[in-house]
């Protein structure tokens, strides 16, 4: 068989080209420490890791969520705990005030110091995080939630709805509550409130209620009790019932509860009873209902009544803050552990990710340096077989 020259050269030359190809794609991966430096090297895997990329990219979204939803926990958490510390302090002010043996003076002294907590309270109702939001004010969060109105009566005009990070794929987390369910809401296993009425003549306090059977059919009913003196006899009746005669420092049951009743009542004088959500739920009325006793020099035995009364009311009304406080601030304790767990469950899904994606793309060096020198073994041989074929033109023989 006769080979032109012209052929000799041009099979020559593709033989050079393709082993000069291949150690090229072999030094382009030993380069970049990848095995699929083009899609064409490997479509099926390119096309693979270019989702488990985006996967991997979502989960690093997510994680930047996380941290931001746990700063804004940590400040949440941050600020309940020292309106936690702000109303123990109210409380034990209010039960130093309950003394019998303290002056109006006394009290004046104590309801400056109320007041002094009672504006910390409402300073941090109305904090802000590091970009300037309220954090209580739901989705109003531009502007203060808790305002004062011409009456001194700080009023929530931010809404009920509470912002939420989506913290992961399957997990949409609140990040602050409103400040309608932190100030202005007891928690829903509080007890009664009992409270006096206003206009209230005589000189009867009461102690509790207690609950004694949670089980009585009449548990959970508001009572009113009220009081009517006729003939110099005084007798009480619960809801319009039956009438009793009243005994000053007994202790009377109804609705599996116990109240303690002393002092002498008026003719119309009434006291009222009712689960704690039905009745003041606001913390800052709260504080407005001790001041203004506080304040309020008492002088007559109805107007030492009335401040005992209210401080007694007061004081479980503290309670049933601090504990909803306490609840919230648990509420955002656990948030922020199901963080760290989160934050466990997807590093872990990112591993998972990095390590399927470095067996789509990743190179093996052993095998790469293998296969470069082979293919350096290749194209030398190629270059030998060039050179000699070259050298049998018979014109070099003549």
């Amino acid at each position: 068989m006769r080979i032109s020259t012209l052929t000799i050269y041009e099979q020559s030359m593709s033989s050079l080209n393709r082993q000069q190809g291949s150690l090229m794609q072999v030094s382009q991966q030993i380069a970049s420490g990848r095995r699929v430096v083009n899609p064409s090297d490997d479509p099926q895997a390119a096309s693979q890791a270019v989702q488990v990329s985006q996967a991997l990219a979502i989960n690093s979204q997510y994680a930047d969520a996380r941290i931001g939803a746990r700063n804004a926990l940590a400040q949440e958490e941050s600020v309940l705990n020292s309106v936690s510390d702000a109303i123990g302090s109210a409380r034990t002010l209010i039960l130093q005030a309950s003394t019998d043996t303290l002056s109006d003076a006394d009290r004046a002294s104590i309801a400056s110091e109320l007041r002094g907590i009672y504006e910390t309270v409402i300073g941090q109702a109305n904090a802000t995080d590091g970009n300037g939001r309220y954090l209580f004010g739901g989705y109003q969060d531009s502007s203060e939630p808790f305002v004062r109105d011409a009456s001194g009566n700080v009023n929530y005009v931010g809404d009920s709805n509470n912002r939420a990070v989506r913290v992961d794929a399957s997990r949409l987390m609140p990040v602050a509550d409103n400040g309608e369910d932190i100030f202005r809401s007891v928690h829903s296993g509080a007890g009664y409130v009992m409270e006096a009425a206003a206009g209230n003549q005589g000189s009867v306090v009461f102690k509790g209620p207690q609950v004694v059977d949670d089980n009585d059919p009449g548990y959970g009913t508001a009572f009113d009790i009220t009081f009517s003196v006729s003939g110099g006899v005084t007798s009480y009746s619960i809801n319009g019932g039956a009438v009793q005669t009243y005994e000053p420092g007994e202790a009377i049951r109804f609705g599996g509860l116990s109240v303690t009743l002393d002092g002498i009542p008026a003719d119309g004088d009434s006291l009222q009873l009712d689960r704690a959500e039905n009745m003041n739920t606001d913390l800052f009325r709260t504080f407005e209902k001790a001041l203004a006793v506080l304040e309020q020099p008492s002088a007559s035995d109805a107007e030492i009544a009335a401040r005992k009364n209210t401080l007694s009311s007061v004081l479980r009304e503290f309670d049933n803050s601090l504990d909803n406080v306490l609840t919230t601030r648990a509420s955002v304790g656990a948030r922020m552990n199901e963080l760290d767990v989160v934050d466990s469950v997807s590093g872990n899904r990112s591993l998972n990710y990095e390590e399927k994606l470095s067996g789509l793309v990743d190179l093996d060096y052993v095998s790469a340096i293998a296969e470069y020198s082979l293919r350096q073994v290749g194209l030398q041989a190629a270059q030998q077989a060039f050179i000699d074929i070259k050298g049998l033109s018979l014109f070099d023989r003549m």
